[in-house]
């Protein structure tokens, strides 16, 4: 499995696992499969309704209504999905992936964003909007689009091959990442956590760092403890003790976890 080194804002490179090509497909193909239940569960509840709705004007209209209505979900799924719940859709969560952004943070919404306009959805929505018309023209379009999906799904598995981080077309422009997490990082995979309301904040100084910076203390933290390296944390504690001018004896992996809770406690009041 490739390794990558993302540089974090504290100069501090941190190692994120590429995951396998077939992990990736297998997400997707979950996540396709989820989709496609849709549609089946879809068009059962208007098989009947569309039955009626082909001898009346006003149902018929009615109809394709309700089916511009029902594409909205599956449409919007992926980046709904991976921007509500840090960077995973169901098929990536049951396969331990992740999406961050090139400096081992949360993308922003604008990078989910970049990464859904260039899906193979758009490909799928396109053929069935071709086919479902029903005239020739149409269809030679449809076959039109069909080649070309193929085309494009092609070139993305020789993108993400290609890449040295495993990246598609959409991940470059986003400038995104598809990485592997385990499953007891699952849990503790954000900045954010409950902070009981009488906790009293030792560091407030905290709140002088970017959100890009409170990421990278989080990603140094997480990988300082998945690989039990004292000298990664400590490095990190002593760079932000010198920016933030603190001092204290803590060890690194406490005040890294401090530092975290109190800009949890702040942030929020």
């Amino acid at each position: 499995m490739a390794v990558i080194k993302v540089p974090t804002s504290f100069n501090i490179d941190v190692e994120f696992e590429i995951p396998e090509f077939y992990r990736r497909l297998v997400a997707l193909l979950i996540d396709w499969a989820l989709i496609v239940l849709y549609f089946i569960l879809v068009t059962y509840l208007l098989s009947d309704y569309a039955r009626e709705a082909m001898f009346d004007d006003d149902e018929y209209f009615t109809l394709q209504a309700l089916w511009t209505a029902m594409m909205v979900p599956p449409l919007l799924y992926f980046p709904l999905m991976e921007i509500t719940t840090n960077g995973r859709s169901a098929g990536k969560a049951i396969m331990h992936l992740r999406v961050i952004n090139e400096n081992g943070g949360k993308p922003n919404i604008g990078q989910f964003m970049i990464r859904w306009l260039l899906r193979d959805i758009w490909f799928v929505l396109l053929l069935f909007f071709a086919f479902s018309i029903g005239q020739s023209d149409f269809k030679a379009i449809g076959y039109f689009i069909l080649i070309a999906s193929i085309i494009y799904f092609i070139a993305e598995v020789v993108f993400v091959a290609a890449s040295a981080k495993g990246q598609r077309l959409g991940d470059m422009l986003a400038h995104t990442i598809i990485v592997q997490t385990n499953a007891r990082g699952n849990i503790e995979d954000t900045v954010f956590q409950e902070v009981e309301s009488t906790y009293q904040p030792a560091y407030p100084q905290i709140m002088q760092l970017s959100d890009r910076d409170i990421n990278a203390i989080k990603s140094i933290l997480t990988s300082a403890r998945r690989k039990n390296d004292f000298d990664l944390a400590a490095n990190a504690a002593d760079r932000i003790k010198t920016h933030l001018k603190i001092e204290t004896s803590m060890s690194p992996f406490d005040f890294l976890e401090i530092l975290l809770k109190d800009y949890n406690y702040l942030s929020t009041r």
